[in-house]
């Protein structure tokens, strides 16, 4: 069927992924409300191409041309919808920048994010990362968020145990992968605010600056500091943040990598496993700062890969996998990468 969306072919998607890889979108397809996401729908000959979804696309490595259609959610907006004794309730549209989002509601006089402050993407991304930073994840101020099911034509409300979070983890890379958009994120942020300082980096950050009962603002400008220190800008070299999750082991096999090596980085956690810290173990195989290429490890932290320039998805993802292979031997431990390979 013929249709009136201002649907664009062979689409360039340099520009839409903070690597800045070059590829090309079959079809390419701005979301600016839910009437053109149930437009596709009806749409035979779109609803039948694949389809991927794209936010900030800070967490994506494009490897090939999309032979389908992407819909780049672009949906603007954001609102107090609630409070109770406990907490205030936001939602922000699913296109909004997640870091501008942050700042929003501490302007508003709203902590709980704050250690959230400056990772790159979108709102509608972040519970589909279960993203997380400085001893905070989205599920732990999650409240409920509204999508589109393709499957079904209908918009749904889930709640925080719908959405299965887990480390970098959600439902939305399983069940509904492929199914469902993002429309809007609504969260708790909690009346009786405590800031969260399990972080060393953070405060020894509050305490360089002399800072002994930190604001939220405050907890907010010392993570910037520390990413902007640790992290390259992606509008100046390409990269999606940090590339590999901190792998998860026993507490047995962390014993026996102490023995082997002292002053391996690691953090207990609640259910009694062990996290490591990737970035640490990458550096210790020699990696930080090499390029292989045009696609390198950044200099100022291991768990970053970086475009030098002219760098495919491919050879990005090359190096990923010697990486991940020098690690595996030298460790037996397994990095897993972050963000999505298409």
């Amino acid at each position: 069927m013929t249709h009136s969306l201002p649907v664009q072919y062979n689409f360039s998607l340099r520009d839409l992924n903070t690597f800045g890889v070059q590829a090309s979108a079959h079809a390419y397809l701005p979301v600016t409300s839910v009437d053109t996401l149930q437009d596709v729908k009806r749409d035979t000959d779109l609803v039948a191409m694949p389809r991927l979804v794209l936010g900030g696309g800070s967490n994506i490595l494009l490897t090939r041309d999309f032979p389908g259609l992407v819909l780049h959610v672009g949906i603007k907006g954001i609102e107090i919808v609630d409070e109770d004794a406990d907490a205030t309730y936001v939602r922000a549209a699913a296109g909004e920048n997640w870091h501008q989002f942050v700042q929003w509601t501490l302007a508003h006089g709203l902590g709980g994010l704050e250690n959230l402050s400056l990772i790159p993407g979108s709102v509608g991304a972040a519970p589909i990362q279960n993203i997380g930073a400085y001893g905070i994840e989205i599920k732990d101020l999650f409240h409920s968020l509204t999508l589109f099911d393709f499957e079904t034509g209908e918009q749904t409300t889930l709640n925080k145990a719908e959405c299965m979070f887990g480390y970098r983890d959600s439902v939305f890379k399983h069940r509904l992968r492929d199914r469902a958009v993002v429309l809007d994120v609504t969260f708790a942020l909690p009346k009786q605010w405590q800031p969260n300082l399990r972080y060393a980096d953070v405060t020894n950050e509050l305490a360089a600056r002399s800072i002994t009962q930190p604001t939220a603002q405050d907890i907010s400008a010392a993570v910037i500091a520390i990413r902007t220190r640790k992290l390259p800008d992606p509008a100046v070299i390409g990269n999606a943040g940090s590339f590999f999750k901190n792998p998860v082991v026993t507490t047995a096999q962390r014993d026996a990598l102490l023995q082997r090596y002292p002053q391996m980085v690691n953090y207990a956690q609640p259910d009694g496993s062990v996290k490591l810290a990737a970035g640490w173990l990458i550096d210790q195989c020699g990696w930080k700062g090499k390029t292989a290429g045009a696609a390198g490890v950044y200099e100022n932290q291991a768990l970053v890969l970086v475009n030098r320039g002219g760098a495919s998805g491919a050879e990005i993802a090359q190096l990923a996998a010697a990486i991940q292979a020098d690690v595996a031997q030298r460790f037996d431990v397994q990095l897993e990468p972050e963000p999505i390979f298409l």
